[in-house]
């Protein structure tokens, strides 16, 4: 069976309709009538579960954890293993975030960093990417900053690198800034290529550290995910670069 929902000719929808019709859009599946009502208690907000007030403020608090064990419970039921959450640490001293003047509503400001946190491949950030320019116009330099932020971790979940960290270099005619990625696992001939291609950089086999002095910290993001791309390759598994 097929359903066509039509929206007024000529009237505006708000966001939150905006955003309900495309969960509607997107659930094809059978037994999507949960994923359905819970898209749509996100949307709205749960309100105060405890209590009798209804202030939409759990969306902000502890939402993503009850999705988690939801998660989790349904995993369990089904008697499957639910994947271990991968934890990856990025401190680069840069200002990411979505400006409230950009993308005014809370709620959805709040879904757009779920998004942009849940995204496991690049694709997924210039999904969101476009999305955003498509319904907020042009993004703002500290939002694209998030984007590629978002992006240099998708690099980390595909070569398993967990911790990359960006600080001041040492100075006396040194780099001006100094990242470093751990673990990774260079290959050999990806060892000649980063004497070649990262003749100031240095790397640890035994620590699995890799050291790049970089330009500009405000960029940081966009030379570390062009490093991993051309050091570690699409084929080599992130558990090999994890270990």
């Amino acid at each position: 069976a097929y359903a066509y929902l039509f929206t007024p000719e000529g009237r505006l929808i708000t966001e939150e309709a905006y955003e309900r019709l495309k969960t509607i859009g997107e659930a094809t599946e059978l037994g999507s009538g949960f994923k359905i009502a819970m898209r749509d208690l996100e949307i709205r907000g749960a309100g105060n579960m405890l209590g009798t007030g209804q202030s939409g403020h759990i969306a902000a608090v502890g939402y993503d954890l009850y999705c988690q064990l939801v998660t989790e419970a349904v995993a369990e039921l089904k008697g499957e293993s639910p994947p271990e959450p991968v934890e990856i640490s990025i401190d680069l001293p840069v200002a990411a975030a979505i400006p409230a003047d950009y993308m005014p509503k809370e709620e959805l400001r709040l879904e757009a960093y779920r998004r942009v946190a849940s995204a496991q491949i690049p694709d997924e950030v210039d999904d969101v990417a476009a999305e955003w320019a498509d319904r907020y116009g042009p993004v703002p330099d500290i939002a694209q900053t998030l984007l590629d932020v978002a992006r240099l971790r998708c690099e980390c979940l595909r070569t398993g690198v967990r911790e990359v960290t960006v600080a001041k270099g040492p100075g006396f005619g040194g780099p001006k800034w100094v990242a470093r990625l751990s673990p990774v696992e260079l290959r050999a001939s990806r060892r000649v290529r980063l004497e070649r291609l990262y003749p100031n950089a240095t790397y640890q086999e035994v620590a699995g550290l890799l050291v790049l002095p970089i330009k500009s910290a405000a960029t940081a993001a966009e030379p570390l995910i062009a490093a991993l791309r051309d050091l570690v390759p699409e084929d080599q598994p992130a558990k090999a670069a994890a270990s």
